[in-house]
């Protein structure tokens, strides 16, 4: 699959006095990642987009951010427009992204849609109201897809934990792990556009957006967006409980959310969000192929073992 500079990544393409680093780091396993998912947010970094453009406009967006916060200083809930922030960022994206960058958005939801799945599916009998994201176009995301994903995931932890205490128990590993809503495969998109104008890498489509957010949604809301991102941990945390396993753990790179990071990195913790994400559906993708072919769950259980 060739990146937007021309490359490929193609164990074939090695050349051991000229390594490429984009090339290593599609090879390396030591993240189950999706290769489709890998090549898009490799193509991104290694694109003119990301490497140029980022960097001229960062002090821009820096100074318009500080100008955002002084504002919320004065107005806590004014404005709070999420339907034309949706439609903005659709706009933006369906006019600007590359197609690699808009699937990576795409899947992102469907993804986290998913694991919150897998955890209700394995946790036992609770009382969890969902709210599933399942994009299928950019279209899809005016529904107020970012703001819902960010309450979705609050939402989710309040009601599995009120519903856990109400019990008397915590999170274990149940008789037969249910990974069915796992998708084993890529996610059916619409077409996305590629004109002259996609050209834009997922990373500096968040960093343009991530300011307009705060300025579109309330104080609250934009704040408690920005905690969410460090609840990967959490998340990850409920699943190894599930697994009785935490090896999934050390994919984790984003932080606990009792130790809350300045909502100035919120860009940068939104692309370590996506990264977490992908490499918690790729684990539990794995061992959904594991259960379905009869071998133990833990990859690293002694032979015979069984699943």
């Amino acid at each position: 699959m060739p990146d937007q500079l021309g490359r490929r990544f193609d164990p074939e393409a090695f050349d051991p006095k000229d390594p490429d680093p984009w090339l290593a780091l599609y090879l390396d396993t030591s993240l189950p990642i999706d290769y489709g998912a890998k090549a898009d947010l490799l193509s991104g970094h290694d694109s003119y987009s990301r490497r140029f453009l980022l960097p001229f406009l960062r002090p821009f967006v820096f100074a318009f951010f500080i100008l955002v916060h002084v504002l919320r200083r004065i107005f806590l809930r004014w404005p709070s427009l999420p339907g034309p922030l949706h439609k903005t960022i659709h706009w933006g994206l369906k006019t600007f992204a590359t197609p690699g960058a808009n699937r990576l958005i795409l899947r992102h939801f469907n993804i986290g849609t998913e694991i919150l799945a897998f955890i209700r599916a394995n946790a036992g009998p609770v009382e969890i109201e969902s709210f599933p994201l399942r994009p299928r176009s950019l279209k899809d995301l005016e529904d107020n897809v970012f703001l819902q994903h960010d309450l979705n995931i609050y939402n989710f932890i309040i009601e599995l934990n009120r519903s856990l205490r109400a019990q008397g128990r915590d999170l274990s590993p149940p008789d037969q792990l249910d990974l069915s809503m796992i998708t084993d495969g890529a996610f059916e998109f619409e077409e996305l556009p590629d004109g002259r104008l996609n050209f834009v890498d997922i990373q500096t489509a968040i960093e343009l957006y991530t300011p307009l957010y705060a300025l579109f949604l309330p104080k609250n809301d934009f704040v408690r967006a920005a905690n969410s991102l460090q609840l990967d941990e959490t998340i990850a945390i409920y699943i190894a409980k599930i697994l009785g396993t935490d090896y999934h753990l050390s994919f984790i790179k984003n932080g606990h959310p009792m130790v809350p990071l300045s909502t100035f990195e919120a860009g940068h913790r939104l692309m370590l969000h996506g990264l977490d994400a992908e490499g918690i559906h790729g684990w539990l993708r794995l061992l959904k192929r594991r259960q379905a072919a009869g071998l133990p769950l833990d990859p690293a259980s002694p032979p015979g073992a069984v699943a």
